[in-house]
């Protein structure tokens, strides 16, 4: 199986079917899109099993889906525009000036690319650990965002299996996050679902959640934020991570249920949340995985967003990054593993509760007198992050073929600790997906606390 190549056959640039107004002007990013120039773009993918009309015509199929996909990201750009955009850099020293923004007016467009791998759907799924030809899944591997200069900021690849499809999407984190990645993701397959039922393939006008693009700035700041560098190698850093173990690891929704219950009963409160006492448990038994020494400090971040918690709030279809890494209490690890789950659960329901506006604009305000771009070698490695979000709708994105069998995702931000968070095929669950060095990783496999939660997966 490792011999066996993704192979690459065409390549094309999908420009907006129509230029707005709105999209031939500078489109600014605020502090929190310009602390992300350094990390990697997102890439995450959904797999699918081939219809039954594949494979009575399989040429016929194809060419149908490729066409289609491409019509419909057109059209799914005129709404989502930044996408189709490149980055731009205006730098001057008197005065200074270092401005990154997009320039969605001068760009070959949105990259969309067509590949095969002869493989199976079984071959991805079945192996324990995900195999390393996914990675091969996507674009941009290892790029930053800072790459979106010269690179796409958004490219769709679709890869053809044996008896699958994988489409897999990688967007530069400049222009949003997890939300507004699965918002685009959302509503082109929604655009695209109108048009194999009659729709016109041109103009297909209304969508469900247009983006709000209009950009937030706390009081008193923007459209403008000059960063203080004068060359992009002062803040650009590129990661490349260890040797790794990736797992997805299943949560039915009675095994969360049981789960939320015992931290419950643990803190004597009713609380704690499905998630956060899910969190604490991966917080936990990896800390315990990795054999840390008792008094080495350790602490679990969970990517909240910020857009509810504002006030006034963000629409939720505020278009860009709001989002923010939240953390516990950096604890001793002999501590975290003397008390229980509740107590491990407590914390990370104090640091969500705390999250609010005066938290936030505190955050902002400080990065804007002195601006940071994050790297992420910086991760503790002795913590554990867990990012993504099993609230965000990942399996209604179908795109003509049923809802997909699984969800994948690329080389980026993975390192030992990071953790990210799916929604589950079946409703009410979540899964895991897991990196960590190879003897963590293989304790973690063996630890009975965590074990006795995981699910058998029917994918």
């Amino acid at each position: 199986m490792s011999s066996k190549n993704v192979k690459q056959i065409s390549e094309w640039f999908i420009y907006p079917h129509h230029a707005s107004e709105e999209s031939k002007k500078p489109f600014y990013l605020t502090p929190n899109d310009l602390a992300l120039l350094s990390v990697h773009y997102i890439q995450r993918g959904l797999l699918f099993t081939k219809p039954p009309e594949a494979i009575l015509d399989q040429k016929n199929f194809t060419n149908s889906l490729l066409e289609g996909l491409k019509q419909s990201l057109s059209i799914a750009l005129v709404h989502f525009y930044p996408l189709a955009g490149r980055l731009v850099t205006k730098k001057s020293e008197d005065p200074a000036l270092y401005l990154v923004y997009v320039d969605c007016n001068n760009s070959p467009g949105a990259k969309f690319m067509y590949a095969t791998l002869d493989m199976s759907i079984s071959d991805i799924l079945s192996p324990t650990d995900v195999p390393l030809v996914v990675q091969s899944f996507f674009d941009h591997d290892r790029a930053v965002n800072h790459d979106g200069h010269f690179m796409s900021l958004v490219t769709i690849q679709v890869t053809e299996l044996v008896d699958g499809i994988f489409i897999g999407l990688s967007m530069n984190h400049c222009l949003g996050d997890g939300t507004s990645f699965w918002h685009f993701f959302n509503i082109w397959s929604e655009i695209f679902q109108a048009q194999a039922q009659g729709g016109h393939s041109n103009f297909v006008a209304t969508i469900s959640r247009p983006p709000v693009l209009k950009r937030w700035f706390p009081d008193g700041h923007g459209p403008i934020i000059s960063l203080p560098f004068k060359h992009s190698d002062e803040f650009i850093g590129r990661f490349e991570a260890p040797p790794l173990r990736e797992r997805m690891f299943h949560f039915s929704a009675e095994s969360l249920a049981k789960l939320k219950a015992k931290a419950n009963a643990e803190s004597d409160t009713t609380k704690i949340s499905s998630f956060q006492a899910l969190s604490a448990l991966l917080w936990r038994s990896i800390t315990r995985a990795r054999c840390q020494p008792p008094d080495q400090g350790t602490s679990c971040r969970l990517a909240a967003n910020s857009r509810a918690r504002l006030d006034p709030p963000l629409s939720g279809d505020y278009f860009g990054n709001s989002i923010y890494p939240i953390s516990s209490k950096m604890v001793p690890a002999g501590e975290l593993l003397e008390h229980g789950l509740g107590w491990a659960a407590w914390k990370l329901h104090e640091a969500v509760v705390n999250h609010n506006d005066k938290v936030i604009r505190e955050h902002t305000n400080a990065w804007l007198e002195s601006p940071v771009v994050y790297q992420v070698s910086v991760f503790e490695p002795s913590s554990v992050t867990i990012g993504s979000s099993p609230r965000f709708n990942m399996y209604g994105t179908e795109f003509g073929m049923g809802k997909a069998v699984a969800l994948r995702s690329g080389y980026a931000h993975k390192f030992s600790g990071k953790v990210s968070s799916y929604e589950g095929r079946k409703e009410g669950s979540i899964d895991m997906e897991v990196c960590l060095l190879p003897d963590a990783m293989s304790a973690l496999e063996c630890d009975k606390e965590f074990m006795e939660f995981v699910s058998v997966s029917h994918y």
